[in-house]
């Protein structure tokens, strides 16, 4: 059975803030930033929080900084990239965490014909390192494709094959799936088997490597190539293809990033929570 949970605010500390957050909107997960979502600064965290939340029974997930793009033929942020990954892992290591979030980026910075040839080699470069030092008990590294716009490297969910073969398919190398960046790249989740559709794109890279779902509907129509989510029901995706998912992938988490703030996560979660019982 999926657990169902939402990203949770952290104000308090990792453990006080997170715990309390899944506890008032019934989340059986959580995902957390440890460090600003929207900058470069990492915040070395606290030891007694992080040792009260690897007690807990609430699984937990980390979302790096969105500001991380691994194949960035800029090489300021290339590096910086590098090190903001690798302090999520370690932060995600210290708190327990089963997973690390990180967008899959884009080809931006170079100008050369083999631009996307040479922005994934670097992930290579930049990401193998890092999954080679994790350990068994140490979260996963989970690549999170975008909607398709700009440069972006991974949008569909066949574009996984080239980027996890970049990493060598890495035994630590995951995938979060988030339905309003595979619905805004062009999988019409609402259509007739469009969700086995979008899962049979996969083959090859294998259903297994998935390890978490973003669960959020679109404001805007398929193909849109933005993200914009909204209230799961309330968008173009629709209630149906969420309980599809739910019976596809009855061993991988779902966790809300939905408008509302925590009354909207909680109004989403016991949504998924009645799909899940229905499927």
């Amino acid at each position: 059975m999926p657990l169902i949970g939402s990203h949770a605010t952290v104000t308090g500390g990792v453990a006080a803030g997170g715990l309390a957050y899944a506890a008032e909107v019934g989340a059986e997960v959580i995902q957390v930033f440890v460090s600003n979502p929207r900058g470069w600064a990492a915040g070395p965290g606290d030891a007694a929080e992080d040792a009260r939340l690897r007690a807990s029974e609430v699984p937990v997930f980390v979302h790096a900084t969105y500001m991380i793009n691994l194949g960035s033929g800029n090489p300021d942020v290339a590096a910086k990239s590098a090190d903001a990954v690798a302090h999520a892992l370690r932060r995600g290591g210290e708190i327990g965490a089963r997973g690390v979030v990180v967008h899959t980026g884009s080809a931006a910075g170079w100008v050369t014909e083999d631009a996307r040839e040479r922005a994934l080699r670097q992930i290579g470069e930049i990401a193998l390192p890092l999954l080679d030092k994790l350990g068994d008990d140490d979260p996963d590294l989970l690549f999170e494709p975008m909607a398709g716009q700009g440069q972006m490297l991974c949008a569909r969910a066949g574009d996984l094959a080239a980027y996890l073969s970049a990493v060598e398919h890495h035994p630590k190398a995951g995938v979060c799936l988030d339905t309003c960046h595979l619905f805004a790249a062009g999988h019409d989740l609402t259509a007739d088997g469009g969700v086995a559709a979008m899962l049979g794109e996969l083959t090859g890279t294998g259903t297994g490597r998935v390890k978490l779902v973003h669960a959020n509907d679109s404001l805007l129509g398929c193909g849109a190539k933005r993200d914009r989510h909204e209230t799961i029901g309330a968008g173009m995706i629709g209630k149906a293809p969420f309980r599809e998912l739910l019976a596809a992938l009855p061993d991988v988490p779902f966790v809300v990033e939905t408008p509302g703030g925590k009354a909207g996560h909680a109004r989403d979660i016991a949504t998924l929570k009645e799909l899940r019982a229905a499927r």
